[in-house]
């Protein structure tokens, strides 16, 4: 009975997460007309696809392609760096004021200046309108800073860094030759996570990008699903309010999809790695 109860529970749970996003894929090949009626529920109805052809004969959609995965490279190799050398310091016995500078770091994750004092801190260094805005001020996170700190400390045993040193190592080399090679599983949830964060990121680029060749994608679906702006290319066929209205239904529910699917396709392949980063981070160290 225990397990018929799971079994169960967690068929509604699947139900009730999946349901959503199967509505949003069939109403993007849907008729609009019959979507906002209320009469689509489990299958597509009048199949069309006019939605995803005006989407992807828009420059905009392209644009903000490339500016995401521009931001998305570039802020995870930042990420990714900064927090390894990071979390290898914090973990060493021998770093003067190890504990002092790791309280730091964790105080940063219950209080923080708020946003009108660090929009203010962007400006003054000339990154409002950059695309450094997007990429420096979340060049390290505490989170990933302690549960990387954590991995090094309960992974790398203090006699290799000993027996490294003997034969004459430098801890620069120890750390690229040894503790790298080992430490794979870290850096690939570090780059996980902070590649799944910077795809889906748009606030930074709300308050520090005004400029709309810099905005990334889901700036640009942002505006269509909240504000219905929508470029000339997209609606510059349609003369009636009425018919700009209900292309733009239906590519509303594309643009979802269109912005979401890199993230679909890749998280059933690197699903271990997010378990296996929450169980790092749930060690004591």
């Amino acid at each position: 009975m225990f397990d018929v109860f799971n079994y169960s529970l967690l068929t509604v749970l699947l139900i009730a997460v999946l349901y959503p996003l199967y509505f949003v894929i069939i109403s993007s090949v849907s008729n609009p007309d019959l979507v906002n009626a209320g009469q689509l529920w489990f299958y597509p109805k009048e199949t069309t696809l006019e939605g995803y052809r005006r989407i992807f004969n828009d420059d905009t959609i392209w644009l903000g392609y490339r500016n995401t995965i521009f931001y998305t490279v570039l802020g995870t190799a930042i990420n990714v760096v900064l927090t390894l050398t990071g979390g290898y310091a914090l973990s060493r016995a021998d770093l003067f004021g190890r504990n002092f500078f790791t309280f730091l770091i964790v105080f940063t994750m219950f209080f923080s200046g708020g946003i009108i004092p660090t929009y203010l801190l962007v400006k003054s260094l000339g990154m409002v309108d950059t695309i450094w805005a997007m990429v420096v001020p979340n060049a390290v996170s505490a989170f990933h800073l302690i549960i990387t700190r954590t991995f090094f400390q309960s992974t790398i045993p203090k006699e290799l860094l000993e027996a490294a040193v003997v034969d004459g190592c430098s801890n620069t080399r120890f750390f690229l030759r040894i503790v790298l090679p080992l430490s794979l599983p870290i850096v690939a949830v570090i780059t996980l996570f902070s590649a799944v964060g910077h795809w889906n990121s748009y606030f930074q680029a709300l308050i520090y990008l005004n400029d709309d060749a810099l905005h990334p994608l889901q700036i640009v679906l942002r505006n269509i699903l909240i504000s219905s702006q929508m470029s000339e290319n997209m609606v510059d066929d349609l003369v009636s309010s009425s018919q700009q209205q209900r292309v733009a239904e239906v590519m509303k529910y594309g643009v979802i999809v269109v912005a979401s699917l890199p993230v679909l396709v890749l998280y059933p392949f690197v699903q271990k790695y997010f378990v296996k980063g929450v169980m790092i981070g749930s060690l004591k160290g």
